[in-house]
């Protein structure tokens, strides 16, 4: 159990710091993709914070399964201030929910899952976005997050080294990679109808490529195969060149920067968040692990189904220095974080 890791507890103790810090007492926040990598750590926060600062915050975690709901959270199931809420976003929200703070974090966030889901890919974005936009205007709601990504930035033009958030690059939109994308694009204009029409305090985090202990086992990023080739202990497969040129961010900073947004961030503003040293070619990434498992970096085509979901942008380098003028910068160290994650995760899996 990652609850049971003392690395694991270490980050979550200092990024519920955050959350004290904030003074955010009594509140209910609503967690959309609760079970992902993301979500999983942001609940660890809450209810962290919950028990040492006696925050006696409201936590629903809502996701597709209520199966999976409890099997993710199974130490908090008879906590008072916590709940599972089984939603499919594409349809209207259920009756009885109540929230100060929404999280929509709901998405597929994987090539596989791009490629043998690409409707539910579009689908969630949009009409579960929506959905949860009409309920949060229903209910008043405080904050909502709207978690978007570094690829609504497209392929980089060569005319910038970093994208700050006014940058749009190249999409070709006639493709199924296109998919996931172009929905993240529309969903953020969706926010901004909401913002423009009845007002909504929407915020929108756009999150460069993220990894952390709290990854799902079925993720077929490169990254996070990476990742469990270092805690198999096996050499580490490059599906390219890995002349990739990317961001990245620890999950602990992900959340650390959400907290922030949620506290400061300007309503309708987009902001990026990347962890610290974590601009990386994707060989580096894979050559970081490879030296610490004492393996090697080995070369193998993906195969067709992979190669549908691949992005083909090729930079992806994302300026932060909107949210650092917030007052927020990262916790954790690159490569101290991509070691730890794998340690955890040997626990995790092997114990």
């Amino acid at each position: 159990m990652l609850l049971s890791n003392k690395l694991y507890m270490d980050d979550i103790s200092i990024v519920s710091e955050d959350l004290a810090n904030l003074d955010i007492k009594n509140k209910r926040f609503l967690i959309f993709g609760a079970t992902g990598l993301i979500g999983r750590f942001f609940i660890d926060v809450l209810m962290y914070a919950n028990e040492k600062y006696g925050l006696e915050n409201t936590v629903i975690g809502a996701g597709r399964s209520i199966d999976k709901l409890s099997k993710t959270f199974p130490n908090y199931i008879e906590d008072d201030f916590f709940s599972v809420v089984e939603i499919d976003i594409n349809k209207r929200m259920p009756d009885g929910l109540e929230c100060d703070y929404i999280l929509q974090a709901a998405s597929n966030t994987h090539p596989k899952a791009y490629a043998t889901d690409p409707i539910g890919t579009i689908t969630t974005n949009i009409i579960g976005t929506q959905n949860i936009l009409e309920f949060a205007r229903e209910k008043e709601v405080t904050r909502t997050i709207f978690f978007s990504s570094v690829e609504i930035y497209g392929e980089n033009k060569k005319d910038v080294e970093y994208f700050d958030e006014s940058y749009m690059g190249y999409i070709d939109c006639n493709t199924l990679r296109a998919g996931y994308s172009e929905a993240k694009r529309t969903s953020e204009a969706l926010c901004q109808a909401y913002i423009s029409k009845y007002d909504l305090d929407i915020v929108i985090a756009r999150i460069s490529r993220v990894f952390g202990p709290t990854v799902d086992k079925g993720d077929s990023k490169a990254s996070t195969q990476f990742i469990f080739n270092g805690v198999n202990n096996q050499n580490v497969v490059l599906k390219s060149k890995g002349d990739q040129l990317f961001s990245y961010s620890y999950v602990g900073d992900v959340v650390s920067a959400l907290l922030a947004l949620l506290s400061k961030g300007v309503t309708g503003e987009a902001y990026n968040i990347k962890g610290r040293n974590s601009d990386v070619t994707l060989k580096k990434f894979a050559e970081t692990i490879a030296s610490y498992s004492n393996s090697k970096v080995i070369f193998e085509l993906p195969d067709e189904t992979e190669k549908k979901g691949f992005s083909t942008a090729t930079i992806a380098l994302l300026d932060d220095k909107k949210i650092r003028n917030l007052g927020w910068t990262p916790k954790f160290d690159f490569d101290e974080s991509l070691e730890k994650t794998i340690e955890i995760l040997k626990e995790e899996l092997f114990s």
